[in-house]
């Protein structure tokens, strides 16, 4: 099996992959799009991009190109949690708190923010597109006072050193990825990673009804479906358009879940599932941990 992911080698995209798929060949692409429209165009069969992030919030690249541009369902989700660290070249002969400039990642840098005001007050930090291109583009310009926030592969996979472990401002950060095929996908070797099955939908609201929102939210609570998110996303159409995003914390059964959406298309909302599908989450049963985030 050929997995798309969010590029280059060692991403936290590529750590999720190796962990759900160790066995399949994983093809980095630089972008989110390209990641999803390399399965519409059956260049791979399956994609794993990041969703959202405990501290930065939502991807909504990935929620608008899902939404906007493809048809693809999501068929699987990965939680993994987050460790950051600060990666030097091996030819750096100094210490590491002489460190000039700081590539990384916008959202790694965010959630290093606390380390990063105590020891590097001052100096400047460079975002890039990934932990992985930092960590990349260090191994190529190994000289200078140059630091990368990255993970543990990226320092394997680039040949770096781990001047500072575990600089991550939270220990509970974790970042949600989603798989997305064409297919329905075998994941029998993933059960010790499960944490449960969900539910996606989109819910479009009539534009000209006072308190939609608070029936749709009904419709599901006395079913007692419980909703573990709720997000608003722009439709695209003018400002206060908006759809919203619905994740049911069950797989969609023969009951509850036809009789909710019958409910809200009763009240003039268009609805449409994304995916029902099993969730892992890869610090479970103490799994071996991710050491990075990417997202």
């Amino acid at each position: 099996m050929k997995v798309a992911f969010l590029g280059p080698k060692a991403t936290f995209t590529d750590l999720a992959v190796q962990k759900i798929f160790p066995d399949a060949t994983a093809i980095p692409y630089m972008t989110i799009p390209d990641s999803l429209d390399a399965v519409m165009g059956d260049e791979v069969d399956t994609a794993v991009v990041p969703l959202e992030n405990a501290l930065e919030g939502s991807v909504n690249i990935t929620l608008d190109y899902l939404v906007h541009e493809v048809e693809l369902p999501i068929v699987g989700e990965i939680t993994a949690p987050i460790r950051q660290h600060l990666l030097i070249s091996p030819k750096f002969s100094g210490n590491w708190q002489e460190i000039e400039i700081i590539y990384s990642h916008s959202h790694a840098i965010a959630q290093c923010h606390k380390f990063l005001h105590s020891h590097f007050k001052g100096i400047p930090y460079e975002s890039v597109t990934s932990t992985a291109a930092a960590a990349k583009y260090l191994s190529e310009h190994p000289n200078g006072k140059v630091a990368v926030i990255a993970n543990e592969l990226a320092a394997k996979e680039y040949g770096l050193v781990i001047a500072k472990p575990d600089i991550h401002d939270y220990d509970f950060n974790h970042t949600k990825f989603i798989i997305l095929s064409k297919q329905n996908l075998d994941f029998s070797k993933q059960q010790r990673y499960k944490n449960g099955d969900k539910t996606t939908v989109m819910v479009t609201l009539p534009s000209d009804q006072a308190g939609t929102l608070h029936q749709v939210l009904s419709a599901f609570a006395w079913r007692k479906l419980n909703l573990s998110k709720i997000e608003s996303r722009p439709m695209k159409t003018g400002l206060g358009n908006y759809f919203f995003i619905i994740d049911i914390e069950m797989a969609l059964d023969e009951v509850l879940i036809p009789g909710a959406i019958s409910e809200l298309e009763a009240l003039g909302c268009s609805v449409k599932i994304l995916g029902s599908y099993p969730y892992f989450q890869l610090d479970k049963e103490k799994a071996t941990p991710m050491e990075a985030s990417e997202v």
